[in-house]
């Protein structure tokens, strides 16, 4: 299994911006489909953003057009850059399999407020 570490949350102003990385340890890292999972307070969790091994793109409605997922398989990390932040985009974001099997790792909080 692979063991993914997220990284880069914070505390950010609304229209302010992040970038999320994860780091995959094990060398089947590139073989996966990855993607972003955010769980807001109170809510299920939800993916937000995928890419395939090949790095085909896709993403939630809610963060379309801000949001851009990218991945390095060379360093076996993946990215999510978060612009236009807004306080909805606030929760514990995860890196995961998609789809995700295997236990998760912490999250990494991201809160958008003024």
């Amino acid at each position: 299994q692979v063991q993914l570490v997220e990284s880069g949350g914070g505390l950010v102003q609304p229209g302010g911006s992040l970038r999320l990385s994860c780091a995959a340890s094990g060398s089947i890292f590139s073989i996966y489909a990855m993607g972003w999972y955010r769980q807001a307070p109170g809510e299920q969790r939800e993916l937000v953003a995928a890419i395939t091994s090949g790095g085909n793109t896709d993403y939630a409605d809610s963060v379309k057009g801000r949001f851009t997922i990218s991945r390095d398989n060379a360093k076996n990390t993946m990215y999510l850059q978060m612009n236009s932040l807004k306080p909805e985009d606030t929760g514990v974001y995860y890196c995961k399999e998609v789809p995700p099997f295997g236990s998760w790792g912490q999250g990494t909080q991201v809160t958008v407020s003024s």
